[in-house]
């Protein structure tokens, strides 16, 4: 299971070597690429063969590539690597509206209670039970707009009174540095299993390729605002090291289905149960939850 999540800073020639990708810097290294789950080219004097992006998206990474401004601005994942891709484009397509709803409802209340973790654990308790009280309240398809309610006042009790997401600050910069990973890395997971990007639970503008990663990838949101919350306490521009540390958010310790797994394997595990719940095997999807931050290591 590939595991590693690379992040080239410095100008480097990116080649493959018998299943090895061939980094060459001021040094040269190497790594199998069997290992790699993601790998963000930061550098735009960076230069990478096609073999090697061939191999990548063979092998199911995905690839972020960054702008001048140093963020995220695109991502490569995989294409038809699924063994049975058609069945599962028809049971996309078969899916009823009412599941859809019932499937998105699940993805909102996860999403809710996550933010109430995180503000738990940042030492917010009253605005954390007040979220807690309105989970109940999401209905099918989130016809009452919980989502958006409870961040009116999540994030201002978060980051502080008077913040707004979309300003241009440091805080929302490194958000949307974090998000930019997520919507990625669930992007590759959905890729690897067969699933369209475009086609959403809830999300459906005819301009996004990835509707249903921009789905699925809510309820981890949490993730970044508490390493953000925590890790990132002044309000400056991204630097370097707060870029590694976010680029890592795949690596931190999450909840799946009562059980310790990294983000990156729990988005996979979410996006297995979606499989299953549109078969109609299981009724529920693995979503995530929220725990302490801490680095997952494989025993």
């Amino acid at each position: 299971m590939a595991f590693r999540n690379l992040m080239i800073e410095s100008p480097a020639r990116i080649s493959l070597k018998n299943d090895q990708l061939m980094i060459h810097t001021h040094r040269e290294f190497s790594v199998p690429v069997e290992d790699i789950s993601a790998l963000l080219l930061e550098s735009r004097q960076s230069t990478i063969t096609t073999a090697a992006l061939s191999f990548l998206g063979q092998s199911g990474c995905c690839v972020f590539l960054c702008d001048e401004k140093h963020m995220p601005c695109a991502v490569l994942t995989p294409f038809a690597q699924h063994s049975r891709a058609l069945p599962v484009l028809q049971k996309q397509l078969s899916a009823t509206e009412p599941r859809k709803k019932q499937l998105w409802q699940a993805v909102v209340k996860a999403k809710v209670a996550a933010q109430s973790a995180c503000l738990e654990l940042s030492g917010k308790a009253d605005d954390a039970q007040w979220l807690r009280a309105m989970i109940p309240q999401v209905r099918s398809g989130d016809t009452g707009n919980v989502e958006a309610t409870a961040a009116q006042r999540y994030f201002p009790a978060l980051f502080g009174e008077g913040f707004i997401r979309g300003e241009d600050n440091g805080i929302n910069a490194a958000l949307n540095y974090g998000y930019a990973i997520l919507r990625g890395a669930m992007a590759r997971s959905l890729a690897v299993y067969g699933f369209l990007t475009t086609m959403g639970l809830h999300h459906h503008s005819s301009l996004n390729s990835f509707n249903l990663a921009d789905d699925l990838m809510e309820p981890f949101r949490p993730v970044v605002d508490l390493l953000v919350v925590t890790a990132f306490p002044e309000d400056i521009p991204l630097n370097p090291e707060r870029k590694r540390l976010l680029f890592n958010c795949l690596n931190l310790e999450i909840l799946s289905g009562g059980q310790r797994h990294s983000v990156a394997y729990a988005m996979e595990r979410l996006v297995q149960s979606l499989g299953r719940c549109l078969d109609k095997v299981e009724s529920k999807l693995c979503l995530p939850e929220l725990i302490p931050l801490r680095q997952h290591s494989y025993e």
